[in-house]
């Protein structure tokens, strides 16, 4: 059965967009932060390491995906964000505080649902485009250029 899921994933994760990628990073960022957790409620100290070292590890990846070329400002937000949820992540785990855990949590959630925001945005503004006709050239085109004449 573990074998069907992990190709079920597999084929999610080569078939998905860059937005859905993004998307499945914060999921998996927050399934494992909440996985550590609950580790520190239950005393399961093999949970807590593994929750918040996996969650820690997305946040570096997404830390890594930033394209600076495209919005070098907003990338050096969205860096010092990733940095700061990446500290909590490991204070988290280090020092055993459940509280800079949620805090880490409440951050990803937060961006979670910013992304599913602008998603749902870009969506729009794409079915907007799609649904507008393409304009008819031949009724605003200039007179003087709808013939070709060669004298000679």
């Amino acid at each position: 059965m573990e074998n069907a899921s992990n190709e079920y994933l597999r084929n999610a994760v080569l078939t998905a967009s860059p937005e859905q990628l993004q998307l499945m990073l914060y999921d998996g960022a927050i399934r494992f932060t909440r996985q550590g957790l609950d580790g520190l409620e239950s005393k399961n100290w093999e949970d807590v390491y593994t929750g918040f070292t996996r969650a820690q590890k997305i946040v570096l990846e997404l830390l890594s995906s930033l394209n600076y070329d495209v919005d070098r400002a907003l990338c050096t937000r969205m860096a010092g964000l990733y940095n700061f949820i990446y500290r909590k992540l490991v204070e988290a785990g280090s020092r055993r505080n459940a509280e800079t855990g949620r805090e880490a949590l409440k951050l990803l959630e937060y961006q979670r649902e910013t992304w599913l925001l602008l998603l749902e945005k870009l969506r729009n503004e794409r079915s907007a485009t799609a649904a507008r006709p393409a304009p008819d050239l031949s009724e605003t085109a200039d007179a003087t250029y709808g013939s070709l004449s060669i004298s000679g």
